[in-house]
């Protein structure tokens, strides 16, 4: 089975050539037939002169230029779409992560697993960085479901439909073990070596746990109401919109009874109750918020015509013609007590236990426990 290693690249020159050897020597020592895609995403240092001698060097090393510096999302699609492996792996160029892990890695997706996920058990990273990690970890957990240790490690493994189906964009990649498993893919997650950084410093601070919580709301989203947007909006809009209507039927109430109940003298005016502002802004809200759903429907059903919003995994192909009636007595379906088992017995027996045996358990995750 060939593999394929799709790493991003930025600003890693000096740790190439180590990785490129660590990658060939697993690979050698396991019987891995290993394709190297090296993805230079706009680095500004001379590992593009790096990536270009290795591909000399190496028949087995494919290389990619972005113009600029589009992100790591960009830069792993990119490289997935290179890749031309059955089982592509995922891990970063700055020897933080040892290609020793990939026999691991393929074992797991051997045992069943769609997406394997690695977890830095022991990691050597200050606690500024491993901090909000685990919170945000935490957090992942708890709003999608998927309980991983490590969401942000970059260190996976997938099996080609699962990229074929995930489209990756903005910061989205470290979310696509949530995504799999919202398309029925079974995720699973092995602990890894993590080692510390040799070369240069860390490109992540604070600003890419912000980022990440702002995504997590994108996947929430995606992952609930992709195909039935008016769900969430309508669903807000219309709770904004009846407190909205509420409040105006309570002010309509006191004005009649001010005007004419003779309470006029102890009630304030109407324009002078801060409700009034209140009502009318609900009630706009709720009306805009149901107008966007009604909008995003709209759209979502032109996507629907091209794209699925189902997954497939495993087909079987008709192997020859229909039957002749001429090969065999005539069936009368008035003769059968139950004529759905001619159905039964047609199907191959082997093709039938296929079948059972491929499909996927409603709801079956095989995922780390929650981290504490």
């Amino acid at each position: 089975m060939k593999c394929s290693a799709v790493i991003p690249v930025f600003n890693e020159a000096e740790s190439l050539v180590t990785l490129h050897r660590e990658l060939r020597e697993t690979g050698a020592a396991h019987g891995i037939e290993l394709e190297i895609v090296l993805v230079d995403d706009g680095s500004t240092d001379r590992s593009w002169e790096a990536i270009e001698s290795l591909a000399a060097s190496d028949p087995g090393v494919a290389a990619i230029r972005l113009r600029r510096n589009f992100g790591k999302a960009a830069a792993l699609t990119a490289g997935f779409r290179e890749a031309s492996g059955e089982i592509v792996l995922t891990l970063d160029a700055d020897l933080q992560d040892h290609p020793k892990e990939i026999p691991r890695f393929l074992a797991a997706i051997a045992e069943g697993h769609d997406v394997v996920s690695g977890w830095k058990a022991i990691r050597h990273d200050p606690w500024h960085k491993t901090l909000p990690s685990r919170v945000f970890n935490r957090l992942v957990g708890r709003v999608t479901g998927v309980r991983l240790h490590d969401h942000n490690c970059g260190f996976k493994a997938y099996r080609r439909e699962v990229l074929d189906e995930i489209s990756l964009y903005g910061e989205l990649h470290r979310f696509v073990p949530v995504l799999a498993a919202a398309r029925g893919f079974r995720v699973g997650e092995i602990p890894v070596e993590h080692r510390a950084r040799r070369f240069g410093r860390s490109k992540y601070g604070i600003e890419r746990f912000l980022k990440g919580l702002l995504d997590l709301l994108t996947v929430f989203f995606l992952t609930g109401y992709r195909t039935r947007p008016q769900h969430l909006l309508g669903g807000v809009g219309l709770l904004s919109f009846s407190l909205g209507a509420l409040g105006m039927a309570y002010l309509a109430v006191y004005w009649l009874l001010r005007e004419y109940g003779g309470f006029g003298e102890t009630w304030l005016p109407l324009h002078q109750r801060p409700l009034v502002l209140y009502s009318l802004g609900a009630v706009l809200l709720g009306a805009q918020l149901l107008s966007v759903g009604f909008l995003a429907e709209l759209v979502t059903a032109q996507h629907a015509r091209t794209a699925t919003n189902y997954s497939v995994r495993r087909r079987i192909a008709a192997r020859g013609p229909a039957r002749s009636p001429t090969t065999g007595p005539p069936v009368r379906f008035d003769d059968l007590e139950d004529p759905a088992g001619l159905h039964r017995e047609n199907v191959p027996r082997e093709a039938s236990e296929v079948a059972v045996r491929e499909r996927p358990e409603p709801g079956s995750r095989e995922l780390g426990q929650e981290s504490t």
